[in-house]
């Protein structure tokens, strides 16, 4: 069972067909579909017949039982509370696919229940750095990953987005890890800059950093400082980089918590980031239009 704890909100997708025309209109194509990184890794890993559960906090509206409902519809565990607001993020996609995010995450972070009878059946637990850096939820993922290691659950972490790890501050952010101490630290290029990791420098406290740099070599660097480095398949017909990174992790740690087969790993995680690439929004294909809100 992977489990992931955090955003469950609506993604609102706007690919405009030209340069933003600020103050005036702009033609675009809108599309309302389930988003959230911790609910994207869930939808991905359970479509690919990985059993999946998904832990947060949705609003007491309708919106927040859609977006249940789409989870479970895809065969996640969905274990929510439900109270307040749903947030919402707004995807602004360029034509030259440069993506800029407007957010509101709603009640997504006031989560504080705690359930440690939901780790039980737990192998993975993957938390991004959105669930880590706003309280109530930062604490109630800390009481998760701990509980969950309890039961020998491998423990991964996103970095999530460079912005939020300035925000939250890069030597605090590195004390963070340094204490939680994942098996699994996944991180882009731009999230690794940030954060000083390299190839020759991977996070301190994680077992195993993996590095993804777009078209580019993914690099994993153990912490012994093997490194592995698989090249990405190129990808035709791009339509829309949203939720790629979530199905990244949704393929590779998987695998890797079965075989501890980095290069495997790796491969299978850009496979199924590629049909993401293909795909509107953080979708596996074109057919699931139909989970449109």
């Amino acid at each position: 069972m992977l489990c992931t704890i955090g955003d469950l909100v609506e993604d609102v997708v706007v690919w405009l067909n030209t340069e933003l025309n600020i103050g005036s209109d702009t033609e675009s194509v809108i599309r309302r579909t389930r988003g959230g990184s911790a609910a994207n890794v869930s939808m991905f890993a359970a479509l690919t017949q990985t059993p999946s559960r998904f832990i947060g906090q949705v609003g007491n509206d309708r919106l927040g039982s859609q977006l249940c409902e789409v989870l479970r519809e895809s065969g996640v565990d969905v274990q929510v509370i439900a109270d307040g607001r749903t947030g919402s993020i707004v995807v602004l996609v360029q034509p030259n696919g440069q993506r800029s995010f407007l957010t509101d995450r709603g009640v997504a972070s006031h989560l504080a229940h705690f359930d440690s009878t939901l780790m039980t059946d737990v192998s993975i637990l993957h938390v991004p750095t959105y669930s880590l850096t706003d309280e109530p939820l930062a604490s109630t993922c800390v009481q998760y990953i701990n509980s969950a290691r309890a039961n020998g659950a491998l423990i991964s972490l996103d970095a999530s987005s460079s912005s939020v790890l300035k925000h939250y501050g890069t030597d605090r952010y590195r004390s963070l890890i340094e204490t939680l101490k994942p098996e699994v630290f996944l991180c882009n290029e731009d999230e690794a800059a940030v954060l000083g990791v390299s190839a020759k420098q991977p996070m301190n406290g994680a077992v195993l950093t993996v590095i993804k740099q777009g078209p580019l070599p993914v690099i994993a660097v153990q912490h012994d400082g093997t490194t592995t480095e698989v090249a990405v398949t190129p990808v035709a017909n791009i339509v829309d980089t949203t939720g790629a990174g979530d199905a990244f992790a949704a393929g590779f740690l998987p695998r890797y918590a079965q075989t501890k087969n980095i290069a495997e790993a790796i491969t299978q995680g850009n496979a199924l980031a590629s049909r993401v690439l293909q795909s509107p929004g953080a979708t596996l294909n074109t057919s699931q239009q139909q989970e449109q809100l």
